[in-house]
């Protein structure tokens, strides 16, 4: 396979599976749209304002290499927008494809990147488990809030790097990777095992902003600790997917007295 050809954008779910398994991810086109779309983008702005004023946009895992990239977190509780995309069919229908259920929603939350933007690292996004992978441990559905560019920051791709089962090594530049590009309302979804990268913002004037729901089998600890950090009304007005998707309701692991908790 061509390694820097990217699938093509599709609305066939059975075609989308697919393309994860060959490429590493699918798009899929007009997931959000009209007033759903320009209701979530707003929101989302809004809540990286909040974050901004507080002090809360740094990026923990150390991937962004300056400070234009600007992380938004805990998005469960800044708008049922964010609970809604969380658990949105056409995303769980291929996250599931991946990963089977039960998975785990690790987190989500917003990445933001702004005019001369640096690119961010090469990783994968399972580099936490030993080498060599065996499969997919993880996987990410990727929301487009504005249009993603090569110009303005679009997330960069290895295609078909997922399946060398390993991470990139320092140094390791000679594999090209290609800009996902997409109209606003976009859904990548990305197995956790494929290279990529936030790309370089090279406009003046242009932000761009998504969403990164962060998925994984249930045997790992999420980056998000949701039983602290959690809205109580949100978790109270949840319904059973999402509680399962964060493990306060279970299958197997997390009981109480042998149960899954009530």
């Amino acid at each position: 396979m061509d390694t820097v050809r990217l699938p093509e954008p599709t609305k066939d779910l059975e075609r989308a599976k697919r393309d994860i398994f060959d490429y590493g991810l699918c798009v899929i086109p007009e997931v959000l749209t009209g007033e759903a779309l320009a209701r979530t983008r707003r929101r989302f702005y809004e809540a990286a304002e909040w974050d901004a004023q507080r002090g809360l946009t740094g990026d923990p895992f150390e991937l962004d290499l300056d400070a234009t990239n600007r992380r938004v977190w805990a998005l469960l509780n800044k708008g049922w927008e964010f609970v809604e995309m969380a658990e949105h069919p056409v995303a769980l229908e291929l996250l599931r494809s991946v990963l089977g259920w039960p998975m785990l929603l690790c987190n989500i939350s917003g990445n933001i990147t702004g005019p001369g933007g640096a690119a961010g690292l090469m990783h994968a996004d399972q580099s936490f488990c030993p080498e060599p992978w065996s499969a997919a441990y993880g996987a990410n559905a990727v929301w487009m809030l504005d249009d993603f560019t090569d110009a303005n920051g679009a997330t960069r791709i290895v295609p078909g790097s997922h399946r060398w089962n390993r991470a990139p090594r320092e140094g390791e530049l000679e594999f090209p990777d290609v800009p996902i590009e997409g109209a606003a309302g976009t859904l990548v979804v990305m197995e956790a095992r494929v290279w990529h990268r936030t790309g370089a913002n090279c406009t003046d004037d242009e932000y761009r902003g998504g969403v990164l729901g962060w998925y994984t089998l249930p045997i790992y600890r999420t980056q998000e600790n949701c039983f602290l950090s959690l809205n109580p009304n949100v978790r109270q007005s949840a319904s059973d997917t999402l509680l399962e998707l964060l493990a306060y309701r279970t299958q197997g692991f997390g009981l109480v007295n042998g149960s899954s908790p009530a």
